[in-house]
């Protein structure tokens, strides 16, 4: 199946995103456009998902936008990786547990392929690694699905500024911090744009 590839190299307003992205959940539906993966960063913005609560936002000053995907309240930033994408489950398996499943495979390998180990956590839905014993996440995700197309994407801390989930309950969870690849471990993530592509292709095919 044509999946078209886009990277973005300027910052890209949250807002236009998704506003691209909706044009082609009904591009797709409609059989005019083939399906979509997207890699950019965000200019700084937080975004509250359909599961967020008003108590999360620590920091009443700052401006959240509401946006359609699931989960709850994040950040985006520059040096942090955004993946978003349009797949049509009609042409695949319609299981979207078994879809959250290869989104995280597809995470945990592109880090693995830096040398680092990461995991998921079914209680605490993202991708997780082990710092001095202590869980700390490091990529979230947040999809939706409308007549089996499912959109939006996940995220992959890299040098992002940590400092501003102080501002709110990251994901809706009190007890366990943020971090990113650069805090795990110094490496050049120059190519690891292209690491994601290749695999989520090859799982994605």
């Amino acid at each position: 199946m044509e999946i078209e590839v886009r990277k973005s190299t300027k910052l890209v307003d949250y807002n236009t995103a998704i506003k691209f992205l909706e044009g082609r959940v009904k591009d797709v539906i409609n059989g005019k456009k083939p399906e979509l993966l997207w890699i950019l960063e965000h200019k700084a913005v937080f975004t509250a998902g359909n599961n967020s609560r008003e108590n999360e936002i620590l920091n009443k000053k700052i401006k959240v936008i509401k946006t359609s995907r699931g989960g709850k309240i994040t950040y985006h930033g520059p040096g942090q990786l955004i993946v978003y994408f349009v797949l049509n489950l009609n042409k695949r398996q319609k299981d979207i547990r078994k879809f959250i499943r290869n989104i995280e495979k597809c995470i945990i390998l592109t880090l693995k392929d830096f040398k680092i180990e990461s995991y998921n956590d079914h209680k605490n839905i993202g991708i997780w690694v082990n710092v001095n014993n202590e869980a700390k996440k490091v990529a979230a995700i947040g999809i939706r699905v409308k007549r089996w197309i499912a959109f939006h994407g996940f995220s992959i801390n890299i040098s992002n500024n940590l400092e501003v989930y102080k501002n709110i309950v990251p994901c809706g969870i009190y007890n366990k911090e943020i971090t990113n690849l650069c805090s795990i471990k110094k490496n050049n993530y120059k190519y690891i744009n292209q690491k994601i592509i290749n695999n989520f292709l090859s799982i994605f095919k």
